[in-house]
């Protein structure tokens, strides 16, 4: 047998290998049909899960909000259970950071001047301007996870320590509510006739401030209209706001030379010459008569 008729045996010994193990074939077949149709099965699942909104079950997502009303009902009892703050307490935790200060127009810790024109403006008005918060003072100082009572106890130290003396809001609020505002709204009004008092002696005592000339009023306005009303026209920063009567006489009780004093050098959140530093004394001195004159 040459060569090449041993090539075309062995070859054909091979096929016939092949051909000899059909069976072989056909279940690598079904296995691989097998494999296909699982992982097609296992992807189609998954994807009509996602299509029609279906969580896993044991996914964080599904945990949390199985657990959900239960930690929500246990954070609320204990919120509803801890005892309510006293006004101190609140003031240490919160308030300090403003009214320690001053900072931002706040008016200052003990510092019955700064106090005088927010307990003049009553207490109902003070306690609506402490819960929602004003200029720039939010709402229960920021801190809103505290009681309406703690925030009211907090306005009544603070304007206690002022010498406001209104009445301390006690645990039981059904306890003659209405005796102890119409206490606190009389001690108001009480706190705004002295201040009407002290305003009528500081123009006719020996703080008394003299009336204005047409010229000066005249060139206090021009000062006021360029520079003062920044922040007089809307109290920004706690300065007594332009035409308020309640609010201006604290001031004017200390008399012109006084006010003169503070409008040159500043004082607190007000910076010298109320930032008009091409202002002279005289032209200082003609823009508060000015702003005098709209209180009288």
């Amino acid at each position: 047998m040459s060569l090449t008729e041993q090539q075309n045996h062995n070859n054909d010994d091979k096929q016939s290998v092949h051909v000899k193990n059909p069976a072989r074939i056909f279940w690598l077949s079904i296995l691989f049909l097998l494999v296909v149709g699982a992982a097609m099965f296992y992807i189609d699942s998954n994807t009509n899960d996602l299509r029609m909104g279906k969580a896993r079950p044991d996914t964080s997502e599904s945990v949390a909000a199985r657990i959900q009303p239960v930690a929500q009902f246990a954070l609320n009892i204990v919120e509803a259970d801890r005892p309510l703050k006293t006004g101190k307490e609140v003031y240490d935790a919160t308030c300090t950071t403003c009214h320690a200060t001053g900072v931002a127009g706040a008016p200052k810790f003990g510092d019955k001047d700064a106090w005088a024109p927010y307990i003049a403006a009553g207490y109902e008005t003070m306690l609506q301007v402490a819960l929602n918060g004003k200029g720039a003072m939010p709402a229960k100082g920021g801190n809103t996870t505290l009681d309406d009572l703690e925030v009211e106890r907090a306005m009544v130290y603070m304007a206690n320590e002022a010498g406001a003396g209104f009445a301390e809001p006690g645990d039981n609020q059904t306890e003659a509510p209405a005796q102890q505002a119409d206490a606190n709204e009389q001690k108001t009004d009480s706190a705004a006739d002295d201040s009407a008092e002290t305003t009528a002696a500081a123009t006719s005592g020996d703080n008394a401030i003299p009336a204005a000339t047409e010229e000066q009023l005249a060139a206090g306005k021009k000062l006021y209209d360029a520079a003062c009303f920044a922040c007089h026209g809307s109290g920004v920063a706690g300065a007594p706001k332009f035409g308020d009567k309640d609010a201006w006489a604290p001031y004017i009780e200390t008399g012109l030379d006084t006010m003169l004093q503070v409008a040159i050098t500043g004082k607190g959140a007000m910076p010298p010459r109320g930032t008009a530093m091409n202002a002279s004394d005289d032209d200082l001195r003609d823009a508060i008569l000015y702003m005098i004159e709209q209180v009288r």
